[in-house]
């Protein structure tokens, strides 16, 4: 029997051989598009600071470099652009937008009233599952840094803080930070550049779980106002720093 073809990205259901009837039933993935799959791949370059603030993306490059064409390169910057990483100049080319220092305020001054509370609300609920879980995040944590892979680091990192939104058991809070994931990444992959900043911040997560799991839970929720706003200073330090470097040149 000849298998259908089916178009880029559908949803089938029903494909030949696989009945929906009893408990075999597999699951069927979207297939992630071109698009996608470059955007993911500049978000990361971004974040991770290979591609500086303020440096120009050259589309033909991009598309050569990952072997496609200019169509999906475009679409995944239209998208960039959409969501604040990216920005024309005004002479028909695309830069990495650079660090805004009221920008990186705002999110830090919303991180430091709600990551703490979601510690409050973590500690209410906390199971033996999540102790599991921690241990899990918290080697990860080590592994990357053992790797040096600063995008591993800063995946780790992200984990760890994705894991305290989840443990508060608040949709809003995991919604509502996600909607600056990508900044936030942006600013701690400058932070984690620093072999010394890695092991103050994995510390610092260190001290946290444990606090958590001690039943200390506002100590938990101090500790992790203090490591917001030593993140904050960390990234207004390396704003200052990019802004000087642009003056100079």
């Amino acid at each position: 029997m000849t298998e259908p073809v089916y178009p880029r990205g559908a949803i089938v259901i029903g494909l030949p051989g696989h009945s929906l009837q009893g408990g075999d039933m597999e699951t069927v993935k979207q297939r992630r598009s071109l698009v996608e799959e470059t955007y993911d791949i500049l978000v990361d370059a971004i974040c991770t600071g290979e591609i500086r603030p303020g440096e120009r993306l050259n589309q033909d490059d991009i598309a050569s470099r990952l072997n496609v064409s200019r169509q999906p390169v475009n679409s995944a910057i239209s998208i960039l652009k959409a969501n604040g990483l990216v920005e024309d100049t005004g002479r028909r080319s695309v830069i990495v937008t650079p660090f805004d220092r009221h920008l990186f305020r705002a999110i830090y001054d919303f991180r430091v009233v709600i990551e703490p509370f979601a510690v409050r609300q973590a500690g209410k609920t906390l199971t033996p599952a999540d102790r599991a879980t921690a241990d899990a995040v918290l080697r990860a944590a080590d592994d990357a840094r053992r790797d040096g892979s600063l995008s591993r680091v800063v995946q780790a990192d992200m984990k760890f803080h994705e894991m305290i939104y989840g443990w508060s058991r608040n949709p809003v809070i995991e919604t509502s930070m996600r909607m600056n994931w990508h900044h936030i990444r942006r600013s701690m992959a400058e932070i984690l550049r620093d072999p010394a900043a890695i092991a103050s911040v994995w510390a610092q997560h260190f001290d946290i779980v444990e606090d958590l799991f001690a039943g200390k839970i506002e100590s938990a929720a101090s500790k992790m106002e203090h490591h917001i706003r030593q993140s904050y200073d960390a990234v207004i330090r390396v704003i200052e720093t990019n802004e000087t470097d642009r003056i100079e040149v």
